[in-house]
C-alpha cells in the first residue's frame, strides 16, 4: 500500500501535468508567397497544401488570405463587426471546415472563392 507522500506526489504530478504538457504552439508553417500577393495566391497556396496534407500550411495560407480581403475602410465604431464581404465569410468557412477535419469541404469552398473577383484584387 503507498504511503501517504507517494499518493501526494502522484496527485501533485496529476495537477502539474495539463500545465506541463502546455507548451507554446509552433508557429505554422508559412505558404512561399509575396507577403503582398493576392488573396487567390494564398487560397491556391492553400488548395496545394490540402492537397499535399499540409493543413497547418494550408490554415495559414487561408488566414493570409482572409487578411488580405479584409483590407478595408470602416468607421472606427464599426471596427469590430464582422466583414460581410462573400469572400472573407467564405475564407471564414474554409478555415472552419480544415479546423474540424473536413478537408473536401474546405477545397470545395475554396475553389469557390478562387473563383471570386475580389480574390484576384491587390
Amino acid at each position: 500500500m503507498p504511503g501517504r507522500r507517494e499518493v501526494l506526489v502522484v496527485f501533485g504530478m496529476m495537477l502539474a501535468g495539463p500545465a506541463l504538457a502546455q507548451t507554446a504552439q509552433a508557429p505554422l508553417p508559412v505558404p512561399a508567397l509575396d507577403e503582398n500577393a493576392p488573396p487567390k495566391a494564398f487560397i491556391d497556396a492553400a488548395l496545394r497544401a490540402i492537397a499535399a496534407g499540409r493543413t497547418g500550411e494550408a490554415q495559414e495560407a487561408i488566414e493570409r488570405a482572409e487578411s488580405r480581403a479584409l483590407i478595408r475602410s470602416v468607421k472606427p465604431s464599426q471596427a469590430g463587426n464582422p466583414s460581410q464581404q462573400p469572400l472573407v465569410q467564405q475564407l471564414s468557412q474554409a478555415r472552419q471546415a480544415l479546423a474540424a477535419g473536413d478537408r473536401m469541404r474546405a477545397v470545395t469552398i475554396l475553389q469557390a472563392a478562387a473563383q471570386s473577383p475580389q480574390s484576384s484584387a491587390n
